[in-house]
């Protein structure tokens, strides 16, 4: 649910210095980045080489679902934030240049610089005089000096640009908060030029005034603790962004081999992990079990991490063992789903969830979908329901035996089991005594662990999770034995 208090324009007085800002890609860091930037009070216009989705945007069409999202855009569309196909007038009208273009994973786990390169190319045969040129693709460390010699290349003076790798840290589904209260401003740049343009941008939320204003969007920073601006050299930067990720997709794995160990010790991963993430050197956040991490961002960065460094020569084995124990767990969880119904072939599974997570419309690398992938493989049909992902899931699943439900509740009619596999909110507030009359069989596999186990037992389901003992009904006749001793 969207959390602005009065979304009235804020005061001139919050930019007291607007920069005029190009973003080149209008995906999901482009997008986010210009509506937020706007929300500062600077000039931003956005480019895509996409026309339809550039008119599409201009008409106030929000091609991804992203909570505050659409709200920005209405405020500052068609005012401080343009939208347009013309990258030689935006660049020419721009101080500063970010790049937010996709940099997919190629065959062998390197990050695919192409789009980055052909932007880089373009800009330079259109710059005229000095330019920031900001990084804000997630790319592999050197990426910025590459950008540099495409420039020289080109013939740019070395005087009209500097490259600066600003990295973002915004995860789907929060990605305005984030970014209007973020834990941390990186900005990777050896010139004083480009840092104070650079601090201009940011200074509404590094001051604090953003936080001061009426309409700002509410969040964790304040005037009084404003958000954190980290200068560094391009490399740390750069290589800041995928160590973060790296490091967080490590955690998710190692929480989930531990889950692993809790299933054979008959303890509760919840309980473990939250005795571990009470030591402030851990702390509690990506300490959840669960199918694992998928998304846009940790699969790809945690190869392009292991594929940079390789060519550096360094064994980054142990990333390798992440992704080794990533991939196990779903197949770990389908097996609890074959050991809950004997059989899967002619199986109907009811599938809640098909987001990689819950908040987002985002299919991509999502354990759910490479999920319902095995149970199609197995045999089963399906039927799946998902708050934002569904549109998405249809266009993937063409022609097979997946049906999409209205609401969450019709994917349990006569299904053998109802699986949860998105960490939607939503899903715990369900009603699940409706839900256990339209099921077959009384069986809830949790894989997100949203549910509490003692209370689906309650209301008569055999409920299995990750990293937790199978809670089942307890037989009538152990209850009278009980109550006669």
């Amino acid at each position: 649910m969207s959390m602005i208090h009065d979304f009235s324009a804020p005061s001139e007085s919050q930019a007291e210095e607007p920069v005029r800002i190009a973003i080149v890609g209008s995906g999901y860091v482009g997008l986010v980045a210009a509506a937020c930037f706007a929300e500062l009070g600077h000039q931003v216009m956005c480019v895509d080489i996409d026309q339809a989705r550039v008119a599409s945007l201009q008409q106030g069409h929000i091609p991804i679902h992203e909570d505050l999202l659409p709200e920005l855009l209405a405020r500052h569309n068609g005012k401080g934030l343009n939208f347009t196909t013309d990258l030689i007038t935006a660049v020419e009208n721009s101080d500063a240049i970010f790049i937010a273009v996709g940099t997919p994973s190629t065959e062998n786990g390197d990050a695919d610089l192409s789009y980055v390169e052909s932007v880089a190319c373009e800009i330079s045969r259109t710059m005229t005089d000095y330019k920031v040129i900001v990084e804000k693709s997630t790319v592999p460390v050197y990426t910025s000096g590459w950008i540099a010699r495409i420039m020289s290349r080109n013939q740019v003076p070395e005087n009209h640009f500097d490259v600066v790798s600003n990295p973002e840290f915004l995860r789907e589904g929060t990605a305005v908060q984030d970014f209007l209260h973020p834990d941390r401003i990186v900005v990777g740049t050896h010139s004083d030029r480009a840092f104070a343009i650079m601090q201009r941008i940011y200074r509404p939320l590094t001051s604090g005034e953003y936080y001061d204003q009426e309409a700002s969007v509410p969040g964790v920073c304040s005037q009084a603790s404003p958000a954190l601006l980290i200068r560094t050299g391009a490399e740390s930067a750069e290589l800041i962004k995928h160590a973060s990720n790296a490091f967080l997709a490590m955690k998710i794995s190692f929480i989930n081999c531990v889950a692993n160990m809790c299933e054979a010790a008959n303890a509760d991963i919840g309980e473990v992990a939250n005795g571990m993430g009470t030591d402030k050197r851990i702390g509690g956040s990506f300490l959840r079990a669960g199918l694992g991490y998928g998304g846009s961002c940790f699969p790809k960065d945690v190869k392009a991490f292991r594929a940079v460094g390789a060519q550096m020569g360094l064994d980054l084995a142990l990333l390798e063992n992440v992704e080794s124990i990533n991939n196990n767990q779903q197949r770990r969880f389908l097996q609890k789903v074959r050991s809950a119904l004997w059989t899967l072939r002619g199986k109907r599974l009811g599938v809640l969830g098909l987001s990689f997570k819950g908040g987002t419309d985002d299919i991509r690398e999502s354990p759910a979908i490479r999920m319902v992938q095995a149970f199609l493989v197995e045999g089963c049909s399906i039927a799946a329901y998902d708050p934002a992902a569904m549109p998405n899931a249809r266009k993937l699943f063409v022609d097979q035996d997946v049906t999409f439900a209205d609401e969450a509740v019709a994917v349990a009619n006569q299904a053998d089991a109802l699986i949860i596999l998105s960490d939607w909110q939503e899903f715990t507030q369900l009603d699940f005594s409706d839900i256990k009359q339209r099921l077959k069989y009384p069986i809830l596999l949790d894989g997100r662990n949203l549910l509490d186990p003692r209370q689906m037992a309650g209301l008569g389901f055999t409920y299995m999770s990750v990293g937790r003992p199978t809670h089942a009904p307890q037989p009538t006749s152990n209850l009278i034995d009980r109550a006669v001793r």
